[in-house]
């Protein structure tokens, strides 16, 4: 059943998605359930790109989409519904408290000088029978996602509406309150930074040193990845992409791909945290409200 939700949301036309939330913000639940359904993985990726973890992302794209659902008769549809919501979600994370990287920051300094200096001789096998390998690729995608944490949070934002989402600097500009000009150099500069640090250290995108597979046990150590929870592994793959009508602008001449932007669709726990929001007693509560 969600699975057919998502896919209709993605079929709507322009008409239909304003009668659709037309519907929801009048109290009509399946409607309202379809256009959360239909924004989460947008949510999700945008929280795990600026918070840097699975769970943290988990719960803080439940809290967007309960803001999302709070704030419905406020959309003035000024911009396309995605948009509204990626807005909403990005002002949210900006001031995010609650995760991980917010009591431990990382700059690229400390990111550097670790893969530089890291002992990673006198590890014991901490794999636990998972297959080095695939600790690896988990390794590999959790790294480039902690690696956007070095950025400010201005410059993580800028990096991922420009790389991740491909945003017209247009509407980037007005979801970040800057001028389109002004985004476009601040992206220029900060996807030059992240493609600078990646050849410098990075084996695996890069000319650099560190290879994923050597730190494997040393990652395990310091609770980077956890061979029981295996986060990238198991999440799969999927097109996300704001609902904007103008192409991306090219904006610098750097070659490198950001490969490592994957999108994943969102994880079940999200998926059933929608459901169950709406099926219970405090859905009755906000709708009364």
């Amino acid at each position: 059943m969600t699975a057919e939700r998502e896919a209709m949301m993605n079929r709507l036309t322009d008409n239909e998605l304003q009668a659709l939330i037309d519907q929801a913000i009048a109290g009509d639940k399946q409607s309202l359930e379809t256009l959360l359904l239909g924004v989460q993985d947008l949510v999700f990726n945008l929280s795990l790109r600026m918070l840097g973890t699975f769970q943290d992302a988990e719960d803080a794209s439940q809290d967007i989409l309960l803001k999302v659902m709070t704030h419905l008769s406020s959309f003035k549809r000024e911009s396309s519904f995605s948009t509204w919501v990626f807005a909403i979600a990005l002002n949210h994370l900006k001031n995010y408290k609650k995760h991980m990287f917010s009591r431990y920051p990382l700059n690229f300094d400390y990111y550097g000088d670790d893969i530089l200096h890291a002992n990673l001789q006198e590890v014991p096998d901490l794999t636990q029978n998972v297959e080095k390998a695939i600790l690896a690729e988990e390794l590999k995608l959790s790294c480039t996602n902690v690696m956007l944490q070095c950025l400010d949070t201005e410059s993580r934002c800028i990096f991922i509406l420009g790389t991740m989402f491909q945003v017209d600097s247009r509407i980037a500009g007005d979801i970040l309150g800057i001028t389109p000009e002004a985004y476009r150099q601040r992206l220029s500069r900060v996807r030059k930074k992240m493609a600078d640090f990646l050849k410098e250290y990075c084996g695996e995108y890069g000319q650099g040193s560190c290879h994923c597979e050597k730190r494997v046990n040393y990652a395990i150590k310091n609770h980077r990845i956890d061979p029981l929870r295996l986060d990238f592994h198991h999440a799969v793959p999927k097109e996300v992409m704001l609902d904007v009508t103008a192409a991306m602008e090219e904006i610098d001449t750097i070659s490198q791909e950001f490969s490592f932007c994957r999108t994943y669709a969102s994880p079940e726990k999200l998926k059933r945290f929608i459901e169950d929001f709406l099926n219970g007693a405090a859905f009755s509560v906000v709708e009364n409200g």
